[in-house]
């Protein structure tokens, strides 16, 4: 028995100071994976999205906020083109930029989704941060790209979500 309680709070001991995972949604070996050289000559229509995003929102009153972990859906609605994005970069309520998620093009092929994920304790966006997203696809037919973000959060019994779509502004 004596054994059993020293191996417990051994482990809980070596849990216990492990290291917090880290709240930066950054994976740069995602986007590295996905990196895409773009040619001036390459006959692509650029676009820009613009998408809100709630890192928090007010409860009961303004002085009161609930964190949110939000999930930024990037998504390629094309069967038949790949398509480029170019920059990903989110603002804070004040419009100050906090981060760019890659700093050169990726693609993302027919059909395929990836995601920036904020983590529910990063409140650096705010209560109205958002993002705009810069990108290119064939000039040709192909749709634009479909952004979304869903924000969640689950404290004790209670759950919230709700969904924000992009808007193309240019």
């Amino acid at each position: 028995m004596k054994y059993l309680t020293v191996t417990a709070a051994v482990l809980f001991l070596f849990i216990a100071c492990s290291e917090p995972p880290k709240l930066d949604s950054v994976d740069p070996e995602n986007w590295a994976s996905r990196a895409a050289l773009i040619s001036e000559t390459d006959s692509l229509e650029y676009g820009k999205s613009y998408l809100s995003v709630y890192s928090q929102i007010y409860s009961y009153t303004q002085h009161q906020k609930y964190e949110l972990t939000a999930m930024i859906s990037l998504r390629n609605v094309s069967d038949t083109d790949t398509i480029y994005l170019l920059s990903a970069e989110y603002f804070d309520s004040h419009g100050k930029s906090v981060r760019n998620y890659f700093s050169s093009p990726i693609y993302l092929a027919p059909l395929e989704t990836t995601e920036i994920i904020i983590d529910q304790k990063d409140v650096s966006g705010g209560t109205g941060a958002n993002f705009i997203i810069e990108w290119k696809i064939p000039a040709e037919g192909c749709p634009p790209p479909l952004f979304e973000g869903v924000m969640s959060s689950m404290q004790s019994s209670q759950g919230i979500s709700f969904v924000t779509h992009g808007v193309r502004v240019e």
